[in-house]
């Protein structure tokens, strides 16, 4: 057998070694795990809560509004909303560097 395809001999699983989150999520992932921690960023465009979506929880494809282009289903990428009550509401999901690069595009150049 080769050392990469190396398995366990006593037939578990290495998901069934993962702890269990008791949050009802598939894949035995918390949302936290799943969809990372939301934060707090300070832009020159505003404060917005941001939170980091990994390839594994990227189910759906979404549209990026940076550059109009779609996000792939298993594509990293961030989620973003105005860090405002209600601004959940205005929740945008962005390609990683057009999320970074959009403050450069200069005003009105963001598609909502």
């Amino acid at each position: 057998m080769s050392p990469r395809r190396a398995r366990r001999s006593d037939g578990a699983s290495r998901r069934s070694r993962r702890p269990a989150s008791g949050g009802g999520d598939d894949e035995g992932l918390g949302f936290a795990g799943r969809f990372g921690i939301g934060q707090v960023e300070e832009w020159p465009d505003g404060e917005w809560q941001v939170r980091r979506i990994v390839g594994g929880a990227a189910d759906k494809v979404y549209r990026c509004p940076g550059c109009d282009q779609e996000i792939r289903v298993g594509l990293a990428h961030v989620v973003s909303w105005p860090n405002w009550t209600g601004g959940e509401n205005e929740r945008r999901h962005w390609h990683t560097a057009c999320w970074r690069n959009r403050v450069n595009r200069g005003p009105g150049r963001t598609r909502y």
